[in-house]
């Protein structure tokens, strides 16, 4: 891939500025190795009238095609036409791209500590790409560049071989622009719109690519015509980022209008309006309530049993009032997501004591989770079968016997209104059961009799008057009665331990010891 970069001079302003401008001295060939191959800048001239630039990037086909493998993160599927033959080494594109970004950093930044005067007024600029791959042919070459102050968009369709001309043309221009701008503006453009016109991203397009593209269109794309289409291919078409950045360039364009900063546009939106627009999660909502309620029981030592992937542990980690807090799961994969939810490898020391991960079933009793003061199951019940269940009431109420203990489950009865839930299904494909609201006040009732606890019931989310609230919460009290010498609970007790012992030691639902007692800890 080759690009060259002119501009002219004369003898009180020498062209020559250009390597100041561009952080590359004229008298040195330099190479730089980029994630597809090597990047060389030279200069194929350099007086007081008339200096020229060249960035060629030679692309290694056999990085290419092991980057191009897959359509996961690192993937690129549409980088490699074939295995090792394809038109990547010489059609400008996305690679070329990030050669320019990462050989140009300080230029497209637009700073030059030696001449920044120069680095901030226009240049007369030449720049041309032998061969660059336009999905739309030559006229949306100059419905990108031609608005964007260049006198000339030369955009010459390349044959696809000159000796069999009734072939016709390919799909490639020779691009050819030339006008005053600002050499940062210049290389930013390109940067967006070369990617743009190839129609593809040749390396995994994440969230922080909105950011870049707001950062190189910034002063030209929230004005552009054609922004709804720059912004859909360089963001190769994912609607989430494409419609963040549509919103974020409406911003930059009405503060631009109104000659405002961007966040007093912002800022002059009406908050109630928003957050009626924009309701709170019933997963930030149900964390909420589990929070109020220990605060309410005055609890520091914390169980999250059932944690999964760390949601409710990093809420609690937060809040400084939770000394201890203990997460526990049966799926090692879950307990590493969460690990790195936390970034426990990065956490300091003091924060690290807080918390920890430890792998178990809540089926088993385990000595580790006794004498805390409170433990939460959050979305947990609903997952074991109802014959399992006795199990995890024993394990929690009858061994662990937390002074408080929270559950929430979700309230069947309020699933008629999801509008994107089919009648008759649960809210999860994982879901054994789901209670309404009486189903579950009864069980309640009798595991807070059973093991001497007493309940009340908060409902989490809007409570509708027919149905209820989406989320209903069990929080367990536990009361000065000890089961282990009452008579009225010993017998509930005993038979709940033999149908723990039962599932324990049922041949297909048994987890090896070894299992059971992995620890992840901070």
């Amino acid at each position: 891939m080759f690009l060259t970069i002119s501009t002219y001079g004369n003898p009180e302003r020498p062209a020559t500025d250009l390597g100041f401008l561009l952080h590359k001295h004229p008298e040195r060939a330099q190479s730089f190795s980029t994630s597809h191959g090597t990047a060389h800048v030279l200069y194929p001239e350099a007086s007081a009238e008339r200096c020229t630039a060249a960035l060629l990037l030679e692309v290694d086909p056999v990085a290419l095609v092991r980057r191009g493998k897959g359509k996961g993160r690192g993937g690129a599927p549409d980088a490699a036409l074939a295995q090792y033959v394809n038109d990547r080494p010489y059609a400008a594109s996305s690679l070329l791209a990030v050669a320019l970004a990462k050989v140009f950093k300080t230029a497209l930044h637009g700073v030059c500590q030696a001449m920044p005067e120069r680095a901030a007024a226009p240049l007369p600029l030449r720049i041309e790409v032998p061969a660059v791959p336009a999905r739309g042919g030559a006229a949306l070459v100059r419905a990108l560049f031609g608005p964007l102050g260049w006198e000339t968009v030369e955009a010459t369709p390349v044959a696809l071989d000159a000796g069999f001309p009734e072939w016709g043309e390919s799909r490639y221009v020779r691009l050819v622009l030339e006008g005053e701008l600002r050499l940062a503006d210049a290389l930013n453009q390109l940067y967006v719109l070369l990617p743009v016109l190839d129609d593809a991203k040749h390396y995994w397009v994440a969230p922080d690519e909105v950011d870049k593209l707001l950062r190189a269109g910034d002063g030209w794309l929230a004005g552009h015509p054609e922004r709804q289409l720059i912004t859909a291919r360089y963001l190769s078409r994912r609607r989430g980022l494409t419609r963040e950045a549509t919103d974020r360039l409406e911003l930059v364009r009405l503060a631009e209008t109104e000659g405002l900063d961007v966040e007093d546009v912002d800022n002059a939106v009406d908050e109630t309006t928003d957050t009626e627009e924009r309701p709170v999660p019933l997963a930030e909502q149900r964390r909420a309530a589990i929070l109020a309620a220990l605060h309410a029981a005055g609890a520091t030592r914390v169980l999250d049993l059932g944690c999964g992937q760390g949601q409710l542990v990093q809420a609690l980690l937060k809040d400084v009032r939770f000394t201890e807090i203990v997460g526990v799961d049966v799926s090692v994969r879950a307990l590493h997501v969460a690990a790195r939810r936390l970034r426990l490898d990065r956490m300091g020391e003091r924060q690290a004591s807080r918390v920890s991960l430890t792998q178990g079933s809540l089926a088993y009793t385990d000595k580790r989770l006794a004498g805390y003061d409170a433990a939460v199951l959050s979305e947990v019940i609903e997952h074991l079968d109802l014959p399992r269940l006795p199990a995890l009431e024993y394990a929690v109420f009858g061994a662990a016997r937390p002074r408080t203990v929270l559950v929430t489950t979700p309230n069947v009865e309020y699933n008629v209104r999801w509008d994107t839930l089919p009648a008759g299904h649960v809210r999860h494909g994982d879901h054994r059961f789901e209670w309404t609201r009486e189903e579950f006040r009864a069980w309640a009732e009798s595991v807070a009799g059973q093991y001497g606890y007493g309940v009340a019931f908060v409902a989490v989310g809007p409570d509708d008057p027919d149905v209820g609230p989406p989320t209903q919460m069990a929080v367990f009290t536990r009361t000065d009665t000890d089961p282990a010498t009452d008579p009225a609970i010993e017998p509930a007790i005993e038979t709940a331990a033999e149908t723990a012992t039962e599932t324990a030691t049922d041949p297909a639902t048994e987890i090896p010891a070894a299992e059971a007692s992995k620890e992840v800890a901070a």
